[in-house]
């Protein structure tokens, strides 16, 4: 490469990614919708284009069906397809993710995160449900052939609370430890 070429590589700007952040929750004032939400206000001038995709505002009936068709659904799935970035968060039910989590996945190609690396969060009233993560989330996420899975998240619900505003607040014992994962989610991104 000649030295001018070599000095316009140096000087292009570095790729911008696309991120998708998928919320699983049935509820608008779950504690898993306030960290998506929470999530694409802080990533937002980190990534060429962020869409949060909430399952539980896409067409019921649609989703039932698994209608790919469906102009929403549809829409879900290329945004998906376009985004080298996942966030995928779901509260925790009966020891797993959620039920409108395991419809949307449902009806996604197999190799649907092909490419894209995924960080997943939980959220849940107990510690005990933690393992969720591992013996749940992440086995279906990996069926999906993803680039990589970073290591996720489980926070518990009682150390998230909304700000004046309209923030989170996280318990000082979780934000450190949100900020790694985040940061080393990106850092594979950027690989």
């Amino acid at each position: 490469m000649t030295s001018a070429a070599s000095q316009q590589a140096s000087e292009a700007p570095a790729p911008r990614h696309d991120l998708v952040i998928i919320s699983a929750s049935a509820s608008q004032t779950s504690r898993s919708e306030m960290v998506g939400d929470y999530l694409e206000r802080l990533l937002t001038n980190d990534y060429g284009s962020i869409a949060h995709i909430r399952v539980r505002e896409l067409p019921p009936a649609a989703l039932a069906r698994a209608d790919v068709d469906d102009g929403a659904i549809a829409d879900a799935l290329s945004k998906l397809a376009q985004a080298n970035a996942v966030v995928v968060i779901t509260p925790t039910y009966k020891g797993s993710y959620s039920g409108l989590l395991k419809i949307f996945i449902d009806l996604l190609p197999q190799y649907a995160l092909r490419g894209k690396v995924v960080l997943p969060l939980a959220t849940g009233g107990t510690i005990a449900h933690m393992q969720m993560m591992d013996h749940a989330l992440r086995p279906v996420l990996q069926t999906m052939w993803p680039r990589h899975i970073a290591q996720g998240c489980f926070l518990l619900d009682q150390h998230i609370e909304r700000d004046e505003s309209g923030g989170i607040s996280l318990a000082e014992n979780n934000v450190p430890l949100l900020f790694e994962v985040i940061t080393a989610f990106e850092q594979m991104v950027a690989l």
